[in-house]
């Protein structure tokens, strides 16, 4: 795609609805950043239409079997090879324009779309994150006072307020919406307009009568439309809102919240390494630790949440410790610099204002050491201090702080209901912080070098989110031969 000419033509974001695809009514938008102005219907024209007012509606998905519903993702994954599918093409390519993370990236993440949908991958997520059986019809189950129980998990009309620092994001919403039966509407990010919508056009293309299709909505509003927004968010209209994103816009959502309407947060969160003393104790272990913290902090740029940004190490804060602690972060500098770029490149730009903090500590060198970083290709910042730099939560573009402690209650001290992912170096430390860091906040555990290869098969941000998308009901079977009924209590019970 000849990028000059789509900024000189701007492109359109369709909308979709429920097997539509709607091209009219068009507002001229821009991308975050102002990268790329685009065009998309004015989601206002459609308020009327865009939410599902008759849950009754979603009845037709249960006449399908969880065997249909792996057959359509199936052959729906098959279809989003960017290389054969014209539409997820020039999303990759538009995303180039608007994505945080720079194209060798944009083309690593598009590529393996696809591998969400593969069939045993699916099924391992539904019968891991919510149990099949519950989601195919009624379990019975029996409890001790005699109780029957029919349950049975239900699917929701739920808005999607998604995160655009990558495709796979968009991809697992709709894996997720599809395998709990539900009806979404998808509000597609400022800095990922085109996937969502790639996709969905895609399920238009192949079967726009399907259930599954039918179910599936993706729009562009500006983020705090209220007049839009407090018209859409309404319990007659949405069950549930799951909402991904920076802190203003989370706190945002939280203000249309009420009875009726429940908000399921994938908030901002932080992550950090911690790294054993054994990682100083020959020049392979140091050499092996540097990679892995250099994947953790370089993978996908650092755009991520799970992306380390402070990296403790008990390197001791005595001089040979600091010395051996400043040894480290050029190791892991030079391996920043040489990660694939399938996954880490140069950032996009490096953030100003970053990056005026960091050439302001490379003045104050009795407490700090700043290695790289001149030319916006990232740097590492060694703390002399048991203590992290204090714009720590502010760092991003491949930039992390390095700071030594002599012991695991400094790294406790650290940890809070923000802290996502810790990843771990060597294995056996875990053993002394798998039970005691939760209680702080620790939300997961890696082994140091693995934090961008999550599995979507698991709990996440401290949650199990599939369970909460879904309204478990509730089938009472009493038996008074083997219950007592209430008419015949002879006292409150």
């Amino acid at each position: 795609m000849n990028i000059e000419a789509v900024v000189s033509s701007p492109p359109i974001a369709p909308m979709v609805i429920r097997g539509r695809i709607i091209i009219d009514d068009l507002v001229t938008v821009g991308g975050r950043g102002g990268d790329l102005i685009f065009q998309t219907p004015d989601a206002h024209k459609y308020l009327d239409v865009l939410p599902l007012d008759d849950p009754g509606r979603m009845a037709d998905l249960y006449e399908i079997r969880f065997e249909e519903i792996l057959d359509y993702l199936e052959e729906l994954g098959e279809r989003l090879d960017p290389e054969r599918n014209d539409r997820m093409r020039r999303a990759r390519e538009l995303s180039y324009l608007t994505a945080p993370t720079t194209p060798p990236i944009v083309d690593g993440s598009y590529a393996a779309v696809r591998e969400l949908f593969r069939r045993e991958a699916v099924r391992e997520v539904a019968d891991t994150q919510v149990g099949i059986r519950y989601l195919e019809g009624w379990v019975e189950e029996s409890r001790q006072s005699g109780l029957r129980l029919g349950i049975r998990c239900f699917g929701a009309r739920a808005c999607h307020i998604v995160a655009g620092n990558a495709p796979q994001i968009s991809a697992l919403t709709i894996i997720r919406n599809a395998i709990l039966r539900s009806d979404a509407i998808v509000k597609a990010p400022s800095n990922d307009p085109f996937t969502a919508l790639a996709i969905a056009e895609t399920m238009c293309d192949m079967a726009p009568d399907h259930p599954l299709t039918k179910h599936l909505s993706v729009a562009y509003w500006r983020g705090g439309d209220v007049a839009f927004e407090e018209a859409l968010y309404q319990p007659r209209h949405v069950d549930k809102i799951v909402a991904w994103g920076g802190f203003a816009s989370v706190k945002h959502v939280t203000s249309y919240i009420q009875p009726g309407l429940e908000l399921i947060s994938l908030d901002p969160k932080r992550s950090m390494s911690i790294i054993g003393a054994e990682a100083f104790t020959s020049e392979d272990a140091m050499r092996e630790v540097a990679i892995r913290v250099a994947t953790d902090v370089g993978g996908m740029n650092q755009v991520g949440c799970v992306n380390a940004r402070t990296i403790y190490a008990l390197s001791g804060t005595d001089e040979a410790g600091i010395d051996q602690l400043e040894r480290l972060g050029r190791m892991v500098h030079d391996e920043l610099l040489a990660l694939p770029a399938v996954i880490s490149t140069k950032p996009k730009a490096y953030d100003r204002e970053l990056k005026s903090h960091v050439d302001a500590l490379r003045l104050d060198d009795e407490w700090y050491s700043v290695i790289g970083g001149e030319d916006g290709e990232g740097a590492i910042i060694v703390s002399r201090l048991a203590e992290p730099i204090d714009f720590a939560t502010k760092l991003a573009d491949r930039t992390a702080n390095l700071v030594p402690v002599d012991g695991l209650d400094e790294v406790r001290r650290a940890v809070n209901s923000y802290t996502q992912t810790i990843g771990v170096y060597p294995e056996s430390l875990k053993s002394k912080l798998l039970d005691t860091l939760p209680l702080y906040g620790a939300q997961r555990f890696v082994s140091l070098g693995y934090a961008i290869s999550a599995t979507i098969a698991s709990p996440q941000d401290g949650i199990e989110v599939m369970r909460r998308m879904g309204k478990w009901i509730v089938n009472e079977i009493s038996d008074p031969a083997v219950l007592l009924p209430p008419w015949q209590w002879s006292s409150p019970r």
